[in-house]
């Protein structure tokens, strides 16, 4: 079978090396790819939202399923487009994407379904989101712009001054355009913090090994909130904690998705945080997290190909995956300002010769006179593979720390 990714950062990297290891891949092609990954797929150079092309190349290629990486392309139809044409793709609907691409849908959906989730409200205006806060008693709140800000568009505001500041910056300066025309006013919930994804084809539901990404940019969870600094797999969830996702989170999930029709077929992520309550979903995502992926793919020891076309096809029900019993530790290397102004251009040196059971995942890295250069926020992940996570940091941090370009920041906690 062909395949073809969709997409150009770590997420897609991670995908391409695993798919390159299936025995029934025919020929591996991205669009629009990197650098990286044209080592192990055919990248032509066609715009990922360019549904037309994306679809000839279908047919000259012969691909007999598409993945779908990033949530952008789901939220502007390619899945319906493509499918409407014959194409399998794993991927939701553009409807089914409406559960990230914005927050009120998604927080509806949850409460029209029984899903636990946080107490929220949904603020049209900045004068009624400060109207909202003044009354309001209880801090910290959590402030999210309702369309998509890639991983962003959150604010845990500590204090009204600051709630008012991220009601300016999303409503009034519109630092990430028009996903901030509202905002979801949200209860701030304590507790540890994990992510489920879940394989489905809309009918059944097979869930990977639990992940834990971290977040702010800095070591101890200080500085601002980021796309992701690294994560862990897999975290500890207890057997009734464990219960309660499949059935009030995932079971509820595929009832709505169902009963609402949103055609969901391909991946749905659980942000969940684990309360003196149980567990409650914090965010709904519609494709596989970046950076959880870069850690969940190592531990997969099965074939992930015949899975995602399950999924595409309608048939999952009955499938299962076999995992390696190790942990991976994945720790993102990011550019110099990020996650505001990251900084390009810079060379990256000692990206070869990595240990066994150590993989560098690029997410922002372009070549340059036959070297490899920063051109994201986001530069790079160093996954390692170990009996424990202690094992794994110690190999992750190990290889990462023969890894250098000029203004390279890290965090040093990731997995404690």
């Amino acid at each position: 079978m062909n395949v073809l990714i969709i997409g150009s950062g770590g997420r897609e990297h991670a995908l391409a090396w695993k798919l390159k290891q299936s025995p029934l891949l025919g020929k591996l092609h991205c669009i629009p790819g990197s650098a990286a990954i044209a080592a192990l797929a055919a990248c032509p150079e066609i715009a990922q939202d360019d549904h037309e092309r994306i679809y000839g190349y279908c047919l000259a290629a012969d691909i007999g399923l598409v993945v779908i990486g990033p949530e952008a392309p789901l939220a502007g139809g390619l899945t319906d487009f493509l499918t409407g044409k014959g194409i399998k793709v794993f991927g939701p609907s553009q409807k089914g994407a409406m559960l990230e691409a914005s927050k009120q849908f998604a927080k509806d959906f949850m409460d029209r379904n029984g899903i636990p989730t946080a107490g929220y409200a949904v603020l049209y205006s900045a004068a009624a989101a400060r109207e909202r806060l003044a009354a309001n008693k209880k801090y910290p709140v959590v402030i999210k712009a309702d369309g998509l800000a890639a991983g962003k568009g959150v604010r845990i505001c500590a204090s009204e001054a600051e709630a008012l500041a991220a009601v300016e910056d999303f409503m009034e300066r519109r630092v990430f355009g028009a996903a901030g025309s509202k905002v979801v006013l949200e209860e701030f919930l304590t507790g540890r913090e994990a992510s489920v994804m879940a394989l489905t084809d809309g009918e059944s539901a097979l869930l990977l090994p639990a992940a834990r990404d971290h977040k702010r940019l800095r070591a101890g969870d200080a500085g601002p909130n980021t796309g992701g600094m690294g994560a862990v797999c897999p975290v500890e969830i207890s057997d009734a904690d464990m219960e309660i996702i499949r059935a009030e989170v995932i079971q509820r999930f595929l009832e709505g998705v169902k009963k609402e029709r949103l055609n969901f077929r391909g991946v749905i992520y659980a942000g969940l945080m684990f309360t003196p309550e149980g567990p409650k979903v914090l965010e709904f995502n519609v494709r596989f997290g970046d950076p959880e992926t870069q850690a969940v793919l190592p531990v997969i020891k099965s074939d992930l190909l015949p899975a995602l076309a399950a999924c595409a096809e309608g048939k999952l029900a009955g499938r299962g995956l076999e995992l390696t019993g190790e942990t991976c530790v994945s720790v993102v290397a990011a550019a110099a300002g990020y996650p505001e102004a990251p900084e390009k251009g810079r060379p990256i040196t000692g990206l070869y010769d990595q240990a066994p059971g150590v993989q560098v995942f690029h997410a922002g890295t372009a070549r340059k006179d036959d070297a490899y250069i920063t051109a994201g926020g986001r530069v790079l992940a160093v996954a390692a593979c170990g009996a424990d996570v202690s094992a794994a940091r110690e190999r992750a941090y190990a290889a990462l720390a023969g890894i250098k370009f000029e203004g390279m920041q890290y965090r040093k906690d990731i997995g404690l």
